[in-house]
């Protein structure tokens, strides 16, 4: 039988997670993107908008394994890596693995961590595999993780290395719902319906064909020079002390496939690099001292950057 194409996956899992995280269309979107993108997701905003509860439902849409880590200061890299252990029966020691092998990983409260534990997650995110008392240890593949943190200014939170943050494909902020949206949450909840009673919409063969297709998806050369323009407009901009990397680029290139695989396109339209500009690149940025004690934001810098970098017109055939 076909393998369903990455727009029908999409609309699986988006439908999914939508049954239990009411009124959020778009944060859904992006974060079913990430997933197709084969990228991290970040989630920062304050307790109790349903971080963890998107990050939940989205883990169990997926017919692959998924695990959980609390991040708290007494967390220790280990937990999150794995650890050897030496067994007396066979005389050797013999790799235990930690929370981060599972196909979806879901890093709750990731700035409650100290920077050492969130240091451990650094190679992980980026090359897909731990490495633990010299021998590297690969994930399992579909690898996602998907991190919650609270604002910084409250208490009990570390900042996240900018070394870290970069390896995030996307930020995303859930935001309070309307008043409609409150009031289904409040029924369901009270129904005792939330992502547990959530099942698998997709199998790990399915979703990697998905991602194989989406990674398929047709870019135009002009495509590809408006990402580097858009990014190369940070690195410029006085604001900036250090703007998107080529990691941002190619990050801006890779969400705006899947975004295109949403709308059911099998290529990318500069309207797709313009809805993740914001969430690609503006945790990427680091504001000068003068622009953050003026109140500037990255992401202001970043429809900045939208507003005066022009766009290609790109042909559909």
């Amino acid at each position: 039988m076909q393998q369903p194409r990455a727009t029908e996956v999409y609309a699986r899992i988006a439908e999914n997670v939508q049954g239990v995280l009411r009124g959020k269309p778009e944060v859904v979107r992006l974060a079913v993107a990430a997933l197709l993108a084969e990228g991290h997701l970040l989630i920062e905003d304050v307790p109790g908008l349903g971080k963890t509860t998107l990050a939940r439902c989205l883990a169990r849409s997926i017919g692959g394994t998924w695990n959980r880590i609390q991040f708290t200061p007494d967390l220790l890299p280990g937990d999150i890596t794995g650890v050897m252990v030496y067994h007396q029966n066979n005389e050797r020691f013999e790799f235990h693995p930690g929370g981060i092998f599972a196909n979806v990983v879901l890093a709750d409260e990731i700035n409650r961590g100290t920077p050492k534990t969130q240091s451990a997650l650094l190679e992980v995110m980026s090359e897909r595999r731990a490495t633990v008392d010299s021998v590297a240890h690969d994930v399992p593949h579909p690898f996602l993780v998907i991190a919650t943190q609270n604002p910084i200014e409250m208490e009990g939170t570390y900042r996240l290395p900018e070394a870290q943050l970069d390896r995030f494909l996307m930020r995303v902020a859930v935001g309070y719902p309307d008043h409609q949206a409150e009031l289904e949450v409040i029924m369901r909840a009270c129904a005792g319906y939330g992502p547990d009673e959530l099942s698998p919409v997709v199998d790990l063969v399915t979703l990697r064909a998905a991602v194989d297709e989406v990674r398929d998806a047709r870019l135009d050369p002009a495509i590809l020079s408006y990402a580097v323009r858009l990014a190369e407009y940070t690195r410029d901009h006085a604001d900036v002390r250090f703007g998107a990397s080529p990691r941002g680029s190619i990050a801006l290139v890779r969400a705006a496939q899947a975004i295109a695989a949403t709308e059911g396109r099998a290529y990318v339209t500069p309207d797709d690099i313009k809805l993740v500009a914001k969430p690609v690149l503006a945790h990427r940025l680091v504001l000068t001292a003068d622009a953050e004690l003026n109140q500037r934001e990255p992401a202001d810098v970043v429809q900045e950057a939208l507003d005066k970098t022009p766009a290609p017109a790109i042909s559909a055939v």
